[in-house]
């Protein structure tokens, strides 16, 4: 493994400390589990900073590989349908915009397979960057609003956890339609050839 390529792994092994920690038990979104506010959003910081960084190690140490063109977007596609999955749980995202996302990730895994029997290794793809960017708004939304309720902050704070609690979702359709325009792109890409 080279360095971005373990700069990558680093969120494979957040993704399920994520989950662990959002879905302990009385850890949820009735008030009492504060102290899983911080972990949480540093898990989530670390996992999207550690995203843009394993690019620019490979880039600037020449580490560009066909195992990193792959091994990156998995570990993205790991990381982020492990907090939407939480999100989903909690009742801030709903479960069919998910199940998008994940018929959309499980598509773009398979045809990077066929795309590897043609001897490519289709790395991410602009609109698969934009779907990110997008990704990380929806989740920060949502992580944002869970973290007011297991803050259990006074009655104040109901019009910002009623504000982010409605723009999340929509936040999640928005990064749904770009998900559903970057897997036509590697439809487009596989169909012509890569």
């Amino acid at each position: 493994m080279r360095v971005a390529d373990k700069i990558s792994a680093v969120r494979i092994v957040l993704a399920p400390i994520f989950c662990i920690v959002y879905l302990l038990p009385g850890s949820g979104s009735a008030p009492g589990a504060p102290w899983t506010v911080p972990v949480l959003w540093i898990i989530f910081i670390v996992s999207e900073l550690t995203d843009m960084l394993d690019g620019m190690a490979a880039r600037r140490l020449g580490e560009v590989s066909d195992f990193g063109k792959l091994f990156d977007p998995f570990a993205d596609t790991l990381v982020q349908l492990s907090y939407f999955l939480c999100f989903v749980l909690e009742g801030i995202l709903p479960v069919f915009l998910f199940l998008v996302v994940l018929y959309r990730e499980f598509g773009v895994l398979f045809l990077r397979n066929l795309m590897l029997r043609k001897g490519v290794a289709q790395g991410a793809r602009m609109g698969g960057k934009i779907k990110t960017v997008s990704y990380i708004a929806a989740g920060a939304a949502a992580l944002a609003a869970s973290s007011l309720r297991r803050l259990g902050f006074p009655w104040e704070t109901e019009r910002v956890f009623f504000i982010l609690s409605r723009a999340a979702p929509v936040l999640f359709a928005v990064s749904v339609f770009f998900a559903a325009l970057s897997f036509a792109d590697y439809v487009r890409v596989y169909r012509h050839g890569a």
